[in-house]
């Protein structure tokens, strides 16, 4: 079991969905994880520390100031023991001190002063949830690098409906054992299918409509893929790159160039990232020669690309889609609007300009899936590309074992 031996700090917040970790509690232990749980002050007016110490035969710990603990500092011996922290609920106070560095409780200096690998789920009022302040909150501690457990859809104990329920113990657990899992092996053997670069929709003989992708992130995947032991196929629009290492390739100028090698090539397929920047649109009329400059103005009739992506998640049966939005703006509203329109498994999203995404060595993209999000900063798409496959690794083995159990149509961006 990956949570076998690994110590789990279980931090309570002052929410009515307290009553929630108590469950989790017996699920982390039952999966053998060393759970110490932590309770805030007001955690303490809905579910009272006996009930977490007789679960998990442990004193509870609840004041900075412990004087049974070594030197009576207990945020550091905590620290130091923990494999990852979770905090599970997490109110919207409790970000706001989070997302600003407080340290005035056990809690709070515990998350300042440990090194593991931060879990935070939140639970509150829906319109507190969708409080500008508490988005801005959760976008700094998603640039931190801490993990947030999105809160799901459902009626509340205020009365309302929409999104701030603490997802249920399970689904919590699962994230947590997720992330000890040893993946290095999963992805062996998995065939993987990618799409990279631009597409080149001609206009006549020597003019066409594209755009500034290199395929530097979608090659930089395939790089990845194939380190994990994976079979990887690019099919790639123009590109200046040498091709990766061990990869079969396929070069395509068109849209639906790509459309038709895509699904000739989807058969025994496990993993689909659509990295390429397809044109979405095409002239309606190619010109056989080249357009003379006649007049003042010219007008180009373009009609809609095929949608490549949605028509792989529309087969009966697909591989686990990856896909891309690139924005300006509005980055995580598109790419959510996308995930759920096209029923994506996942979704990476960036946003262009400013030397980041097209044509750039560099990238810092906002990864989206149904129950989750991960933030990575700045960095190169070489390292990027690495970090990104180790999580599709997770999420793909977390959809494998969700398949074989009844659905749950429960989203959390169902509004």
């Amino acid at each position: 079991m990956p949570l076998q031996g690994r110590n789990v700090c279980l931090c309570v917040t002052g929410s009515i969905a307290a009553y929630k970790s108590v469950l989790l509690l017996r699920l982390l232990i039952k999966q053998g994880a060393n759970v110490q749980v932590v309770l805030t002050a007001s955690a303490q007016r809905f579910v009272g520390a006996p009930t977490f110490q007789a679960l998990s035969s442990r004193a509870v710990r609840t004041d900075l100031w412990d004087e049974a603990a070594e030197a009576a500092m207990s945020h550091i011996e905590l620290a130091r023991w923990a494999d990852c922290i979770l905090i599970a609920p997490a109110t919207a106070n409790f970000l706001s001190q989070l997302s600003y560095g407080s340290a005035n409780d056990l809690l709070t200096t515990l998350c300042l002063a440990t090194r593991s690998k931060i879990f935070v789920s939140p639970a509150m009022n829906s319109v507190m949830w969708e409080n500008k302040a508490v988005q801005e909150n959760k976008a700094t501690l998603l640039a931190r690098g801490i993990s947030i457990i999105e809160p799901d859809y459902g009626d509340q104990a205020c009365g309302e409906v929409g999104v701030g329920r603490m997802p249920n113990p399970d689904v919590i657990a699962g994230i947590i054992k997720e992330n000890f899992s040893d993946n290095s092996s999963l992805l062996q053997g998995k065939r993987v299918l990618i799409t990279a670069g631009p597409t080149r929709e001609p206009i006549d003989p020597i003019r066409f409509i594209s755009n500034r992708s290199s395929g530097k992130m979608g090659y930089a995947l395939a790089s990845a893929f194939n380190a994990a032991g994976c079979n990887v196929k690019i099919i790639s629009g123009p590109s200046s790159l040498p091709f990766p290492d061990a990869c079969d390739v396929v070069k395509i100028e068109t849209a639906q160039e790509m459309y038709h090698e895509v699904h000739e090539s989807l058969k025994g397929i496990d993993i689909f990232v659509s990295a390429a920047a397809v044109s979405d649109y095409s002239c309606e009329k190619v010109d056989e020669h080249k357009i003379k400059k006649n007049d003042e103005k010219m007008s180009l009739r373009l009609i809609k690309s095929p949608d490549i992506l949605s028509s792989v998640t529309s087969l009966r049966s697909h591989p686990f889609c990856v896909g891309f939005a690139a924005e300006t703006d509005n980055i995580e509203v598109y790419a959510k609007e996308k995930l759920i329109k096209k029923e994506l498994d996942m979704i990476i999203a960036n946003k262009v300009g400013s030397n980041l995404g097209f044509d750039s060595d560099d990238n810092s993209v906002l990864v989206l899936w149904n129950g989750g999000s991960k933030h990575y900063k700045k960095q190169l798409k070489i390292s990027l590309a690495k970090q990104l496959v180790q999580l599709i690794s997770k999420r793909y083995m977390t959809n494998s074992e969700i398949n074989k159990k009844p659905s749950n149509v429960s989203s959390i961006y169902q509004s």
